[in-house]
């Protein structure tokens, strides 16, 4: 089988990106042509190693293509994608561009821990060990995209990136309870159950359990904190250019509204999940293009 060409390898990491980046896609094609293609090329790898994450593999079989995944990524400095169009791009891109492949190697190591809770069960006692969870998974995305941005040189610049991702992610833990708690998982930190007297369940129809309100108390908190980490992470802002900038605030508005609604209706989380919807989207690109947060 022949290498693709290094169009057919972009070509294929857009497909990827424009089918399954349902809220991403709306800030990555703000972007200038190149800089879009080579942020599809590292959200392809991305969804590569989430989709072994969340898939029905075997614990040990995952495990195995995590470690192919690094492996994959190291060969990269050396010029090696064996093929791949995914690789083949992004090794391109990274040729190009001071995108920071290590961070990759973040992301599986988040993704491993995934792989460790679904087979013992163990989530997370403390919201510093969810954070560390969240920076690998999200704050290594940060990092990436601010390697495909064209922004100004800033000691903290990666500091903000990386908080940005967190901030996403906490959105994502709060919007998912229900929906990780029916496949064995619990991201919300235990010190934080205990705080509001929540014991996560599910009733007989599939809705989350609560009685007394503590878990709605509990999501408030959540987002009010999450919230606090995307006026950190939008620091960055100022240093992109108006481009990276569009693309950065579309991504983070999407998943800071959704945050909003969530606050205003922590109840709406236990039977179904969270979204906005595709007109919603759109109009928080156009504010993006605009340089609005809100």
């Amino acid at each position: 089988m022949s290498s693709p060409t290094l169009e057919q390898a972009y070509t294929t990491c857009e497909e990827i990106t424009r089918r399954q980046a349902r809220n991403f896609y709306y800030g990555i094609r703000l972007l200038p042509a190149d800089r879009r293609a080579a942020l599809c090329a590292v959200y392809a790898l991305a969804r590569r190693v989430d989709d072994i994450g969340d898939g029905d593999l075997p614990a040990a079989d995952k495990s195995a293509q995590l470690a192919a995944v690094r492996t994959s990524v190291a060969a990269l400095t050396a010029g090696r994608d064996d093929g791949d169009p995914v690789l083949a791009a992004l090794g391109d891109a990274a040729r190009r561009l001071p995108i920071p492949l290590e961070a990759f190697g973040e992301l599986v190591d988040g993704v491993e821990r995934d792989v460790e809770m679904d087979a013992t069960g163990r989530g997370y006692a403390t919201f510093d060990e969810l954070v560390w969870y969240c920076r690998c998974v999200a704050g290594s995305i940060g990092r990436l995209c601010l390697g495909v941005f064209t922004a100004r040189p800033h000691p903290e610049g990666p500091a903000y990136a990386d908080a940005l991702g967190i901030a996403l992610q906490q959105t994502n833990v709060l919007r998912d309870v229900r929906e990780d708690l029916t496949n064995g998982r619990i991201y919300l930190p235990q010190e934080d159950l205990d705080k509001f007297g929540v014991t996560l369940r599910l009733d007989e129809t599939g809705t989350l359990v609560d009685d007394d309100g503590g878990l709605a108390a509990l999501v408030r908190h959540g987002c009010e904190r999450a919230q606090s980490w995307y006026d950190d992470g939008l620091r960055l802002v100022p240093l992109l250019d108006r481009r990276s900038a569009a693309c950065c605030l579309a991504m983070s508005g999407i998943y800071r509204r959704l945050t909003d609604r969530i606050a205003a209706d922590p109840a709406a989380i236990r039977t179904q999940r969270l979204s906005l919807s595709g007109r919603e989207k759109a109009t928080v690109a156009v504010r993006a293009l605009a340089g609005r947060t809100r």
